[in-house]
C-alpha cells in the first residue's frame, strides 16, 4: 500500500455563534496559541488556518467567525467568511454550549447545514460546566433537530475528549499527502498574528470600559540580532475610547503592551521590543477602505 493510502489529509471548519469556544478548541487541538480568545462575542474576524499532523493524517482547521446577526459591514463579511467555508471543506465542526434550548440563532445555523452536503459533527464544548448525566439530554436535543455524522461532547478549556475527536475528523478525510509541512501550524503572516495577539490583550484589559470595536494595524517588523522592533497601532472609533485605551498617564497601554509582548516573545522565540500608539477613525467598521486596510479581504468571504 503507497504513503497515499495510508495518510489522510483534508480540512476541517469550525463553525458556531459567537463565544462557543471555536479559537480555545481550535488552539487545544494544535497545542499552541494562534487564534485569539476573549470573552466578548465576535473575536475572530478573519479565516484563521491552522495545521494539525500526525502519523495518521494532517488536518487544516478553518476557525471561523461566530454567525450571528451583521450589523455593519464587518459584520456582514464575518458571517459571508463563515457561510462560503463550509462549503469548501472535507468536514464541518458545529460548536455548541450544553444546553437543552435551542435559540435562533442556532435554528439559523441548523437551516445552513441543511443545505450542506458537508459531513458534519456536531460538538457539545464547555462539558466542564455540567454533569456528566446532563450530557445524554444535550445529545438527545439536538440529535431530534437534524442528522450528524457524529456527536462529541468535549471541554476545550480543560482538553476532555479532544483526542477522540481528532480520531472522529480522521474518519471522514480523503486519502493523500499533506497540504504542508509537518512543523507549520499555520499559515497566517507573523504581523498578522502579533496583530491579533496585541487585539486579544486590548480587548482582555479592556473588558467593558469600550465596545469591541478596535483593530490593530503592525506599522513595522524589524530583525536586528536578538530582538524584534516592533511598531503597532491600536485603531478605535471615537475620541473618547482613545483616552481610556490610554489609560491615566498611559498606564493601559502600557499594560496592554506588556501583555501582549511576552505571547509574541513566546511565539517569535525571540526578545522584542513593542511600541503602541492609538488612533481613531470613525465608523471604520462600514469603511470597505479601511476594512481591506485592516486586513479583512473581501474576497476571503467569496
Amino acid at each position: 500500500m503507497s504513503e497515499n493510502q495510508t495518510f489522510k489529509s483534508g480540512f476541517a471548519a469550525l463553525i458556531g455563534r459567537p463565544n462557543v469556544g471555536k479559537s480555545t478548541l481550535m488552539n487545544r487541538l494544535i497545542g499552541q496559541k494562534i487564534a485569539i480568545t476573549s470573552s466578548k462575542p465576535q473575536t475572530t474576524r478573519n479565516r484563521i488556518q491552522t495545521v494539525y499532523t500526525s502519523e495518521e493524517g494532517q488536518i487544516v482547521f478553518l476557525d471561523t467567525p461566530g454567525i450571528h446577526k451583521a450589523k455593519n459591514k464587518l459584520g456582514d463579511y464575518m458571517v459571508n467568511v463563515a457561510e462560503h467555508t463550509v462549503r469548501d471543506v472535507d468536514v464541518v465542526l458545529w460548536l455548541v454550549e450544553p444546553t437543552t434550548y435551542i435559540g435562533a440563532g442556532e435554528r439559523h445555523i441548523i437551516e445552513l447545514l441543511k443545505k450542506c452536503t458537508t459531513p458534519v459533527i456536531l460538538v457539545i464544548n464547555k462539558t466542564d460546566t455540567v454533569k456528566k448525566e446532563e450530557v445524554l439530554l444535550f445529545i438527545d436535543t439536538y440529535r431530534k433537530e437534524m442528522e450528524f455524522a457524529e456527536i462529541v461532547p468535549v471541554s476545550a478549556l480543560k482538553g476532555d475528549n479532544t483526542d477522540e475527536l481528532i480520531s472522529c475528523i480522521m474518519k471522514y478525510l480523503p486519502y493523500g499527502p499533506a497540504f504542508y509541512d509537518e512543523d507549520v501550524i499555520t499559515d497566517q503572516p507573523e504581523r498578522q498574528i502579533v496583530a491579533e495577539l496585541v487585539r486579544e490583550k486590548a480587548l482582555r484589559c479592556l473588558e467593558d470600559e469600550i465596545p469591541h470595536g478596535i483593530a490593530v494595524a503592525v506599522e513595522s517588523m524589524k530583525y536586528r540580532k536578538r530582538i524584534v522592533d516592533i511598531e503597532a497601532t491600536i485603531i478605535c472609533e471615537r475620541e473618547s475610547h482613545k483616552g481610556i485605551i490610554i489609560g491615566k498617564q498611559g498606564s493601559m497601554l502600557k499594560r496592554i503592551g506588556t501583555s501582549a509582548r511576552m505571547d509574541i516573545e513566546e511565539m517569535l522565540e525571540s526578545q522584542v521590543n513593542l511600541k503602541l500608539w492609538v488612533k481613531v477613525k470613525k465608523d471604520w467598521r462600514d469603511s470597505d477602505f479601511l476594512l481591506k486596510n485592516f486586513g479583512y479581504r473581501q474576497e476571503d468571504a467569496q
